[in-house]
């Protein structure tokens, strides 16, 4: 597979359902943020505290309720519980969307922590397929302040090393330093907009953040 592609919960329903539909056909495993969904388990955990491995378990569960909703909604995507399946979907000519929660049970390599979310479990992923990784959110990519502030400005490229120092974007806090560890580049697109990922895809330019370890900062 040539590309792991996340897409954001803050997408789902109908936008992530549209953005996976571009994707039938394309060389690409699909894996689905856990949303409103794992969000609202969050809440809960400020006020009942759960374990950290309970909190980490159930939130991938979440991301297992809304790729098996997406993948219901599409003609030509199914989704599974391995990389050995998603292989055989993608040979079908059909797009996998990736239910990581059966996978996570023997492989635990992430910190239990609301800091590693599904970005994080992605990038892992790829580093494991050895693929490429695009993050695919609901902002155009990673801004130099809050986007929702005037003047915020679309940063087109990042080192991974600079991006630790930022508190707050529109990827998780653990993704630079997963990307630094496994050597990994990434991109970050607006997933309302399907042809920006689907001209990445295809080795075009599009409009994104491309986040990468600095030896690959001139290959964006």
């Amino acid at each position: 597979m040539e590309w792991v592609v996340k897409v954001g919960g803050s997408l789902f329903p109908e936008n992530a359902i549209e953005f996976c539909k571009a994707l039938v056909g394309k060389n690409a495993i699909v894996i689905c943020g856990g949303g409103d969904l794992a969000n609202k388990l969050r809440e809960y955990d400020v006020d009942i505290k759960f374990s950290n491995t309970a909190a980490h378990k159930t939130a991938i569960l979440c991301m297992d309720i809304l790729g098996m909703l997406v993948a219901d909604k599409i003609d030509g995507a199914e989704a599974v519980y391995s990389m050995e399946d998603a292989k055989k979907i993608i040979s079908n000519g059909k797009l996998p969307i990736l239910l990581p929660s059966r996978l996570f049970e023997y492989l635990d390599p992430l910190e239990h922590s609301w800091n590693v979310t599904s970005d994080s479990i992605s990038v892992y992923i790829a580093w494991l397929l050895k693929s490429k990784i695009l993050i695919v959110t609901n902002v155009d990519g990673i801004y130099d302040v809050d986007p929702s502030i005037d003047g915020a400005k679309l940063l087109r490229n990042i080192n991974a090393k600079k991006l630790l120092n930022f508190s707050e974007t529109s990827v998780d806090v653990n993704l630079p330093e997963l990307l630094l560890e496994y050597n990994l580049d990434c991109y970050v697109v607006n997933g309302k907009f399907p042809e920006r990922a689907i001209s990445l895809i295809e080795g075009k330019n599009s409009k994104c953040t491309f986040i990468g370890v600095e030896e690959n900062l001139s290959k964006s």
